[in-house]
């Protein structure tokens, strides 16, 4: 946008020195046929200004209505994820685990309490009752995935970026930054905004911005840091 706001204020600049330039130096007669010149090139510049921005303000458009579909399914892929590892104490990189387990997994609800018990060892080491404290993890009971994180939605479907290119996947991977279980689920900008301009895209793809998604892509969780938030700022954030 800055670029467009600069053109704008070259182009009238350049406009103000041309009528400078005939008012000062160009006969009387020539003067109509340089001001017709001169209008239609004022015309046109508006017009090439004109679709500037408005090609730019609609594809801010586009890019913010396609950027809510995509994180609205990497929040789902990222719940899925936060679940699975509460349950197999790791992520998955495969999206079928993922769904086998909304389908069917049981997650305990538990409750954390201290206990003081004898310790043994060093009751019998100073020969008086000695004590420590431990701590109890209960079973309360237990709450279905699907019911409670994943009611009326298709889940089944949360691979699919849904919008862009058509067929598009988002790629999932996971594995352990040291020893720490971490995953990752991303997408390209450029398969969301795959009709877009191009040059438009590229430069998107460069943004670093309080208020935008920074980076290539739009991604959920990390492969080099330990972080399961994504990328994006919070007013896209509508579903968590």
């Amino acid at each position: 946008m800055l670029n467009v706001i600069l053109a704008i204020v070259a182009i009238i600049l350049l406009t103000i020195l041309i009528v400078w330039l005939i008012d000062k130096f160009v006969p009387k007669k020539m003067k109509p046929i340089l001001n017709l010149v001169l209008w239609a090139l004022i015309i046109y510049l508006g017009y090439i200004t004109f679709n500037s921005v408005y090609d730019e303000l609609r594809f801010n458009e586009i890019k913010d209505e396609r950027y809510q579909v995509v994180v609205d399914r990497l929040i789902d892929i990222q719940k899925a994820q936060v679940a699975y590892k509460d349950v197999n104490g790791e992520y998955t990189d495969k999206y079928e685990n993922l769904i086998k387990f909304i389908d069917t997994a049981q997650v305990p609800i538990t409750e954390r309490r201290d206990s003081t018990v004898t310790d043994v060892e060093k009751t019998k080491l100073f020969g008086i009752d000695m004590f420590k404290t431990i701590t109890l993890i209960d079973t309360l009971s237990y709450y279905s995935v699907k019911d409670s994180l994943f009611k009326n939605v298709e889940y089944n479907k949360m691979m699919n970026v849904g919008i862009g290119e058509p067929g598009a996947k988002f790629e999932l991977k996971a594995g352990k930054l040291d020893e720490i279980p971490v995953f990752e689920a991303s997408v390209d900008k450029a398969v969301v905004l795959y009709d877009q301009d191009k040059n438009l895209v590229s430069n998107e793809k460069q943004t670093v911005s309080v208020d935008g998604v920074n980076g290539p892509k739009i991604a959920v969780g990390s492969m080099n840091e330990v972080k399961t938030t994504g990328n994006w700022p919070k007013n896209f954030s509508k579903k968590e």
